[in-house]
């Protein structure tokens, strides 16, 4: 079992949108194809360990002084998309929501509120002079949102058990046209079956973000860090995306014992991963 920290946490999911190289404006988009060409280019766990180790000084540094000119890149039939760091902006947005995932007492402890308070000035007016501002990436600690499940279809799903001191993998990878469809597809079943709830929020708070990208963009859901997390057994034979879909598709047929089915393999997954958030 690894080892588990409720202060520093080593096991996020991203959710990424990867941009073919035409959606950037110049001179962004000569800056991309240059990265692009590199040899060297960082990896995820690059990206991990340097946010972590900003947390190290005193006072710890929340939000980097200077945003990131890093990116992750796929290559897709000879086209090029991109997906920015942006890890300054993302810092700043996490920062807003800590307050709501630990104690006053463990919050002040791990970022002073002079620092915090401090970052959320410097937020204010970089986002005055950026309102339209994004990031490619979105990170979730200790699960998957249900709703991210959504976006992806089970035949997309990649896992790799991995070998030696090569970890396991376990993504997902979809077209955006079909991310875009699969997001109002199940907005209309929900809707339909329920007035409200966090799986419909969710899902309209990720399509709103989706829209914003190019049409020819690639979705990718990938399990990061969780992959510690989860028994090797249990990583390979999970298909929580098929789970969604089932549950979704059943409730457009009016089957609430099958929609309860699905989402009960779903919560009780989910719980053992969340669980461990708290332990010692």
């Amino acid at each position: 079992m690894p080892k588990v920290s409720s202060v520093i946490v080593p096991y996020p999911a991203y959710l990424r949108v990867y941009e073919p190289l035409a959606a950037f404006p110049e001179p962004e988009r000569g800056h991309w194809a240059r990265y692009a060409r590199r040899p060297d280019r960082p990896s995820y766990q690059d990206e991990l360990r340097r946010s972590l180790a900003d947390l190290v000084p005193t006072p710890p540094v929340p939000v980097p002084v200077h945003e990131s000119s890093d990116a992750f890149v796929l290559d897709v039939d000879g086209v090029v998309c991109v997906c920015p760091w942006r890890t300054r902006l993302r810092g700043w947005q996490a920062l807003g929501e800590l307050a709501g995932e630990l104690p006053e007492p463990v919050l002040d402890a791990v970022l002073p509120e002079v620092v915090r308070q401090q970052a959320a000035r410097d937020y204010e007016r970089w986002l005055n002079r950026n309102p339209d501002a994004r990031p490619w990436i979105r990170t979730s600690t200790w699960q998957v949102p249900l709703h991210w499940f959504v976006l992806v279809s089970d035949g997309e799903r990649r896992f790799d058990k991995g070998s030696g001191e090569i970890p396991p993998m376990l993504r997902y990878r979809t077209p955006m046209v079909q991310a875009r469809r699969r997001v109002a597809r199940a907005l209309r079943a929900l809707r339909d079956a329920v007035d409200e709830g966090p799986l419909i929020d969710g899902l309209v708070d990720v399509g709103r973000w989706l829209e914003d990208f190019h049409p020819r963009s690639l979705v990718e859901l990938d399990y990061g860090g969780l992959v510690h997390l989860l028994p090797a057994g249990e990583l390979e034979g999970d298909h929580s995306a098929a789970d969604v879909a089932e549950g979704i598709e059943a409730l457009r047929r009016g089957d609430g014992a099958g929609a309860g089915a699905a989402y009960a393999r779903l919560v009780e997954r989910w719980r053992s991963v969340r669980d461990l958030r708290s332990a010692n």
